[in-house]
């Protein structure tokens, strides 16, 4: 199979007719073999029995259904598993993102020998001050930490070769990260195109505020887990050291002040009395509460995770 589509999708019962045959038609037009899966994160509208009626009408449509809304990364999860083509193409249900784009993302895969290629969204349709500034901070600030050099890192229109979806692990909110991800599991040759951004034509937005808080926490955590996760004592040990050199340099710091006050003559001064007692008893407690945070890192490293199991309701294949 050339291609599969992977769509994510909650409460887009209005939109998915039109993208679907949209999809279609630029196979057809290009001879494309090709699947489209429609994975249902819990919809309380009539997205289910849209993705049914339509997967009758067209027996290439697969749809998966969530019992309950898990979120983006839980639903591209799923669908890169169930996923069969060479290629694999994800975008939103929100007719934001244009399958013309499909013909030329698959030759740059197939033909350039990309690994990945990532849609650049540089004309947005979207609000400047809630997504525009944001998105183009978020962006810089990804590039800085991540050494990609990618404008839009969580547009939703992307292209894979196979082995690359199959070969990281999407949860969480990590589908934001996804070309971090992948260089870090070894595909480097990541590429860019600049790709038409409609504005949505049906529902509203399902992304709120809270994206402000999470991406950047999300990003620490794909960091972390990218260059520790097989080595968490390298991180959480330089920690410890760190904090128990500054724990003995107070110490000395404090037994060097006591021998002078002896010397001196000084003999009512308690050690408990001094600001050095305190920083080196606190660095010290520290310094081994990370040590044996980094001891249980390794051995939680060692042990296997069900984290991506999902309650899935229903399949149409």
């Amino acid at each position: 199979m050339d291609i599969s589509v992977v769509v994510p999708l909650f409460n887009e019962k209005e939109s998915l007719p039109e993208l679907t045959q949209w999809i279609k038609k630029i196979m057809e037009e290009h001879g494309f073999s090709y699947e489209i899966i429609l994975i249902d994160d819990g919809s309380i509208d009539e997205s289910w029995s849209v993705v049914e009626e339509l997967q009758t009408k067209n027996k290439n449509i697969k749809g998966i259904k969530f019992r309950r809304n898990y979120g983006k990364s839980a639903a591209l999860f799923c669908g890169f598993d169930a996923a069969l083509g060479n290629v694999v193409i994800t975008m939103d249900a929100d007719l934001q993102d244009s399958p013309d784009e499909i013909p030329e993302l698959y030759r740059m895969i197939t033909e350039e020998g990309f690994d990945l290629v990532s849609g650049w969204k540089k004309k947005r349709r979207d609000p400047v001050l809630s997504k525009n500034i944001p998105s183009k901070l978020y962006n810089w600030t990804v590039r800085r930490m991540t050494g990609i050099k990618l404008h839009d890192m969580n547009c939703g229109l992307k292209a894979y070769k196979r082995k690359v979806i199959k070969s990281i692990e999407v949860y969480g909110e990590m589908h934001r990260y996804i070309p971090v991800l992948a260089k870090w599991a070894g595909y480097k040759n990541i590429g860019e195109k600049v790709v038409i951004h409609s504005e949505r034509k049906y529902g509203v937005t399902k992304f709120g505020l809270e994206r402000f808080v999470r991406g950047p926490l999300d990003l620490l955590s794909v960091i972390f887990i990218s260059r520790f996760v097989k080595r968490p004592m390298h991180f959480f040990g330089i920690l410890g050291i760190l904090m128990v050199l500054l724990g003995i340099a107070s110490a000395i710091v404090l037994a060097v002040q006591k021998t002078q006050q002896l010397k001196a003559g000084i003999y009512g001064n308690l050690l408990t009395d001094s600001t050095y007692f305190y920083i080196s008893l606190t660095a010290i407690i520290i310094g081994a509460q990370f040590f044996l945070a980094g001891f249980l890192g390794e051995l939680i490293s060692r042990s296997a995770s069900d984290r991506n199991k999902y309650q899935i309701d229903k399949k149409t294949f």
